[in-house]
């Protein structure tokens, strides 16, 4: 009887090692032995070890979400400018090459012979070139700007609470995150749109907010990267927010480097086509003022000319 109470206390022991060897922070993590250990893969036969009570760097997390693309595993399906160097990710995912600490490196390929300058963020900075392009240094984002908008509610959204509501749910969803970087919220509520201003001071080499941000990210398009899958949903007053839509931009220490060919062909048409018609306006005024100085000039003829 004693060899089985034993077995049982063991297995009950075991399975609770089990339960408690877990990646809070991130959802496709395998986590095992003691103490617990948890990676996640971002390559053929590459395993990144993980520090699950800290929010996983955004380099680990977009390499792992291409792997898993590639394998065909689940990944991810007022406002504006703050600022006019401010710029959004238009390029979307692609398979970073990362520091040993999680950082970006400077210059991204992607795995081709076409490379590109990041920002902290990894978001491209620079317009792409070939392998020589030269990356300096890696340029730190100090600002980001959070664009939410939330579903409707019954009633009127309390303004005056909003800020610490919404401080206080990116301290409790995102490892802890400080909320003094919260530095401004503006809300309409006609739109139902909240712009929250996130800022450290610059030079500033701590805190991430790029992390929080794609977190915020992910939480908001129904995608977490938590183990939990809660939302990001905050309380302002009795009224819970629960967000529809997000947009990020981000401001970096120093500004983006793109050039015009960077723009779309789109824009770039529509460039042109503004040109073109003040380039004609101006052909129309010259032939205009040279028809009227023409006419003058035939009247003074004639005015000189003897009867």
């Amino acid at each position: 009887m004693n060899m089985w109470i034993v077995l049982v206390l063991a297995a009950l022991a075991a399975g609770a090692s089990a339960q408690s060897c877990s990646c809070a922070t991130m959802k496709w993590a395998t986590c095992d032995g003691t103490p617990c250990q948890c990676t996640i893969l971002v390559g053929a036969n590459m395993k990144q070890t993980l520090k699950c009570d800290a929010l996983i760097p955004k380099c680990f997390l977009m390499k792992a979400e291409m792997y898993r693309a590639k394998k065909g595993l689940d990944t991810r399906t007022i406002g504006g400018k703050p600022v006019e160097t401010a710029f959004v990710d238009n390029d979307g995912i692609y398979d970073p090459d990362c520091e040993n600490d999680g950082k970006f490196k400077a210059k991204q390929c992607n795995n081709t012979e076409e490379c590109w300058c990041v920002n902290s963020a990894g978001v491209r900075r620079t317009d792409k070139g070939d392998k020589n392009l030269k990356c300096e240094k890696l340029v730190e984002t100090y600002w980001v700007r959070l664009q939410l908008t939330h579903k409707p509610v019954d009633g009127e959204v309390d303004e005056t609470k909003l800020k610490d509501a919404i401080a206080n749910a990116i301290n409790k969803r995102y490892a802890g995150f400080d909320k003094k970087f919260v530095d401004s919220i503006e809300y309409d509520k006609d739109s139902r749109m909240i712009v929250v201003d996130v800022k450290k001071p610059k030079g500033e080499r701590k805190t991430d907010l790029t992390n929080m941000a794609y977190y915020m990210e992910k939480d908001v398009k129904v995608l977490p990267l938590f183990k939990d899958q809660e939302k990001f949903e905050p309380m302002v007053g009795t009224k819970k927010l629960e967000m529809e839509k997000i947009l990020v931009y981000y401001v970096d220490e120093e500004a983006p480097t793109f050039t015009m060919k960077n723009l779309s062909g789109g824009i770039i048409a529509v460039i042109v086509v503004v040109v073109l018609a003040v380039v004609a306006g101006l052909l129309v005024l010259f032939l205009a003022r040279r028809r009227q100085n023409q006419r003058y000039n035939k009247a003074q003829q004639r005015e000189m000319d003897p009867m």
